[in-house]
């Protein structure tokens, strides 16, 4: 990739990191949600069992996901790893889980909400994770979409 080609994603990336940040996302506000968040997943009797099955070591899986979430909301690329595969790795995961997923999300934003602007980006982004990932364990699992 060539510097002509760089420039523009360096300043792409920038502006939806200052996006978010002006709404309220910053660097502080991902770690509280990340945290807020997986307290109530951990708490909740659909998905806690799931989670406490798969995560023995919450602070590095807790640091992964603050480190995933920046990647998603300022385009930071301090992530990597593969979020679909471990879905993929999950039997039985189906609709329900993924709503409860999002339902409990919901409520985490609404707790911890710096401005409506924020939690609009953050649940739409949410969304769309939750569907690609259902989709692609759908594919991986039955080899359609339905």
């Amino acid at each position: 990739m060539g510097m002509d080609q760089v420039r523009p994603a360096i300043a792409a990336r920038e502006a939806r990191r200052a996006e978010a940040e002006a709404a309220g996302v910053d660097a502080p506000y991902i770690a509280r949600l990340v945290d807020s968040f997986y307290d109530r997943v951990r708490a909740d009797e659909a998905l806690g069992p799931i989670f406490e099955a798969r995560i023995h070591d919450w602070p590095t899986h807790l640091t992964q996901m603050k480190h995933f979430w920046a990647s998603v909301l300022h385009a930071s690329g301090s992530f990597s790893g593969n979020p679909m595969a471990k879905h993929i790795a999950i039997p039985g995961i189906e609709q329900a889980e993924f709503e409860r997923w999002l339902m409990l999300f919901d409520e985490t934003l609404k707790a911890i909400e710096p401005s409506p602007e924020a939690s609009s980006m953050v649940a739409a982004r949410a969304r769309q994770i939750a569907d690609s990932l259902l989709t692609g364990i759908r594919i991986h699992r039955d080899g359609r979409l339905a």
